[in-house]
């Protein structure tokens, strides 16, 4: 039976701090100190995956991986932005690899008149509390969506626990193509897994433990 040639959409943010907050070896350290390398995590995700197929089940192969992440102003954290193109570069060299950016979106503080408050040295404004991802969830949709059409994928698989994505799995269910999702889990507690809004119909989900996410982390220096 021939292999799939498998997509992996990848919510980076949201695979990377469910992850983090879900086991103890990480949970209680530095969020910036767990980050995941968008191709450990495929590898690991296909490698589990195939191994708990039934026998005459077609295992999957990696065909791409479409990261789509949050990237920090320029402005406001220009060290965070420095890493987050940095990031991108080095996942990128290997050609399976694909990233790509939405900017972060941020409030800002506003006098008792209703304008801006701007830095008096800079000239920039001031930001109200930490940024925000706005959008990415829509460009991981349409990336299934448009791997899902592709004659050359026989398998989509979504990277995310964000509930939000569920009517897009539906679509590519729809579609008539192989979807599938994973989870975080750990014998300590509950983990979520996605799911179709008609619970009747079932996709397979891959369980990643432990040990794969520590095998997932991003080892590289970027300072």
């Amino acid at each position: 039976m021939a292999d799939l040639r498998a997509a992996i959409i990848v919510d980076y943010q949201n695979v990377h701090l469910t992850g983090h907050g879900r086991f103890k070896s990480t949970m209680y350290g530095p969020k910036h100190e767990a980050l995941i390398d968008p191709l450990h995590f495929a590898n690991q995700l296909l490698q589990v995956r195939n191994a708990r197929q039934r026998d005459g089940r077609p295992n999957a192969v990696l065909r791409t991986v479409d990261v789509y992440r949050g990237l920090p102003s320029s402005d406001h954290d220009p060290d965070a932005y420095a890493r987050n193109l940095a990031q991108k570069s080095q996942w990128e060299r290997d050609k399976r690899v694909s990233v790509t950016h939405r900017p972060l979106r941020y409030r800002y503080m506003r006098d008792s008149s209703g304008q801006a408050v701007c830095d008096p040295a800079t000239g920039i404004r001031v930001p109200d509390g930490p940024p925000t991802e706005k959008g990415v969830d829509v460009m991981c949709a349409l990336a299934l969506l448009r791997h899902a059409r592709r004659p050359d994928i026989d398998l989509v698989m979504l990277a995310s626990l964000d509930s939000d994505l569920i009517p897009a799995l539906d679509e590519v269910y729809g579609l008539g193509q192989r979807v599938e999702t994973f989870s975080w889990w750990s014998p300590d507690d509950w983990s979520f897994e996605m799911h179709l809004s008609d619970r009747s119909k079932r996709i397979w989900n891959t369980r990643l433990g432990e040990q794969e996410f520590l095998r997932c982390i991003d080892r590289t220096d970027y300072t």
